[in-house]
């Protein structure tokens, strides 16, 4: 049974030269660190005026880095996995559990 979920794969040129999936994946990267950082200021900002500011900064890094995704994703260089119907029942009784622990 075949659990990958992709789209047919865009080739690009093999070698040491940098290829446009090479670039598009550095891109991904980056993005995913610039929202994790925004994450901690929005968390630390000092005032609403600075909060605002990297809020929307924020929104506009999580956009493209969503567009970035959908882009490999189409072009077949990124795959995800199905997950089977029983580990995610497992997991949300887990998280079920958790909450419930929280909440007496």
């Amino acid at each position: 049974m075949n659990n990958k979920i992709s789209n047919p794969k865009v080739e690009v040129p093999a070698g040491m030269q940098l290829n446009d999936k090479d670039y598009i994946s550095e891109l991904l990267s980056c993005l995913k660190s610039m929202a994790k950082d925004f994450t901690v200021a929005l968390t630390e900002a000092s005032n609403e005026i600075l909060y605002n500011k990297y809020h929307a900064m924020f929104e506009d890094i999580i956009k493209l880095q969503r567009e970035t995704y959908e882009i490999m994703f189409r072009h077949g260089w990124y795959c995800l996995e199905k997950a089977e119907t029983q580990k995610i029942e497992q997991k949300k009784q887990m998280l079920t559990q958790e909450l419930q622990s929280l909440n007496p």
